[in-house]
């Protein structure tokens, strides 16, 4: 029962996240176009980590303007959410999204190579 509560709550802070995150103020991160692509909260409510992914931007950047932005956040979470903790946030950059990109692109850089057509060509 304790997974499924958790995985609401996981579900319903990246929706909320990803709203809060289009107000943040901060250039850094209000141009880089930043989107949360999964929250997971401990059992206890007392951390989050908050994966994320920017279209825009340097990296080292983007993560410095959510560490600074992360009081506001936390703040903003609070009053949205209704619980008895609100975790602190550890933002840790996505990268599944480049890493399949690059596989995309691998994959279709390769020929492939038609039985038939061999056939034809020793025959």
């Amino acid at each position: 029962m304790a997974n499924y509560r958790r995985g609401r709550i996981n579900d319903e802070m990246q929706k909320e996240l990803a709203e809060i995150l289009r107000n943040v103020k901060d250039p850094r991160v209000s141009e880089a176009w930043v989107s949360v692509t999964g929250v997971d909260v401990t059992p206890d409510l007392k951390f989050a980590k908050v994966y994320y992914s920017a279209l825009r931007g340097d990296k080292k950047e983007v993560y410095l303007g959510l560490k600074s932005s992360a009081g506001y956040i936390r703040r903003q979470v609070a009053q949205r959410m209704d619980l008895r903790m609100t975790p602190e946030f550890t933002f840790i950059e996505d990268e599944s999204i480049a890493h399949g990109a690059h596989i995309s692109k691998l994959l279709n850089s390769i020929t492939i190579s038609d039985p038939d057509d061999e056939e034809e060509d020793n025959g």
